[in-house]
């Protein structure tokens, strides 16, 4: 489509790009930091123009000269299931193991050179990345945590959750999925500088509604400027 400009036939301005599409290549980046391809002071400079960056085109340009993104295989969504109880004293709760002293340093550690992968697979935990698990029809407990990061727990129709546990500069939402009749699920959530969202099926979480809205808006300028 061609606008006109002051008589002149100009090419219409490539569409502004969101938070959602800074963040997959910012993933992009922190993969090539973590295999060795970007230094840190690469990584830096082009983290920071990506944050910046406002179409597509421009983000194209941080990644062209790197090797293709590989999808973290706990990026897709997993089914929780039932773990056996350990002895007394054997297993440190979640919470803990975030925030104890040198356990703690060594999650944000990791979490630098992982690129926001998960940490710790027996349980939900997202490290400055996202993470979606699906609550089982058995389930009767969830542990998760989010350090800089976003779990989105989904539970089914026919089931309630109940949430409990710590929020330092986090938060832990729960809406519909806390209501109604059925057999309760218990989420057990840690989180630290992140977010913990428990929905239903289909439903989206506050930060879904948001880039949502704004890529609502941002067609609306655009076509505001085609009229």
């Amino acid at each position: 489509m061609v606008l006109h400009y002051g008589g002149v036939d100009e090419p219409r301005p490539e569409l502004r790009i969101g938070d959602r599409e800074r963040r997959a290549i910012d993933a992009h980046l922190q993969q090539a930091h973590g295999d060795g391809v970007l230094t840190l002071t690469e990584y830096d400079e082009r983290a920071a123009q990506c944050w910046a960056a406002r179409t597509q085109k421009e983000l194209d340009a941080l990644v062209e000269d790197l090797p293709a993104y590989r999808p973290a295989p706990d990026e897709a969504p997993t089914v929780a299931v039932p773990e056996p109880a350990p002895d007394e004293g054997e297993r440190k709760s979640l919470a803990q193991r975030l925030t104890s002293g040198a356990i703690g340093v060594a999650v944000a550690g990791v979490a630098l050179f992982l690129g926001g992968q998960v940490l710790m697979a027996d349980d939900a935990t997202a490290v400055m990345g996202s993470r979606e698990v699906s609550v089982g029809p058995e389930q009767t407990q969830v542990e998760v945590g989010a350090l800089f990061g976003s779990v989105k727990v989904v539970v089914p129709e026919g089931m309630r959750a109940s949430i409990s546990g710590p929020a330092v500069f986090g938060s832990a939402e729960c809406g519909a999925a806390c209501t109604g009749p059925g057999p309760e699920v218990a989420v057990d959530v840690t989180a630290l500088f992140g977010s913990v969202d428990v929905v239903r099926p289909g439903e989206l979480t506050a930060d879904e509604l948001e880039d949502a809205a704004e890529e609502a808006e941002e067609a609306a300028e655009d076509a505001a400027e085609d009229d």
